[in-house]
């Protein structure tokens, strides 16, 4: 077997094929069960990447194998009041099935933590599924843990309201 040709990209917005690989990869991972089983809706893969664009607080990496697009992760920079320093957090991450195993979830971690580093950031959070046990194994391998402040009071969760 061949060794694989695997590269991890900034996205660049403005460039006609990253935005349709993000589309594409992020589509293949809302039809999967773990990103709800539904394909994107028109509006979203017509408008995601002009609407990424006008956001300077976000970033999206690819990767490619072959020169085929293979994962992606997309990130949105918030802020710790408690550190006083920025923080990313990743809203999606996406390895195609037929990519898994080549570690394209680190590649992209490890890029993403070298960004989060030169911006200044404090910390990288994410949500999980507690039934995504491949991902949480993923991310505790890339030093992903979850969080408490205080034993007593229990973990973190993540909660959400949806508005529409």
């Amino acid at each position: 077997m061949s060794q694989q040709q695997i590269k991890i990209v900034l996205v660049d917005y403005n460039n006609p094929q990253q935005g349709s690989d993000l589309v594409l990869l992020l589509d293949s991972y809302a039809r999967d069960p773990m990103g709800g089983g539904e394909a994107l809706g028109q509006f979203v893969k017509d408008n995601l990447v002009k609407e990424l664009s006008k956001r300077d607080f976000g970033l999206s990496l690819l990767a490619y194998v072959d020169n085929q697009p293979a994962g992606l992760l997309n990130a949105f920079e918030g802020f710790s009041t408690f550190a006083c320093k920025p923080l990313l957090n990743i809203h999606d991450i996406v390895v195609v099935e037929q990519f898994r195993g080549f570690q394209l979830s680190q590649l992209l971690l490890q890029e993403l933590e070298k960004i989060a580093r030169a911006k200044g950031c404090c910390k990288i959070t994410l949500e999980v599924l507690e039934g995504n046990t491949i991902a949480q194994r993923a991310y505790q391998k890339a030093g992903f843990a979850g969080y408490e402040l205080d034993p007593q009071m229990g973990k973190a969760m993540f909660w959400q309201k949806k508005l529409i």
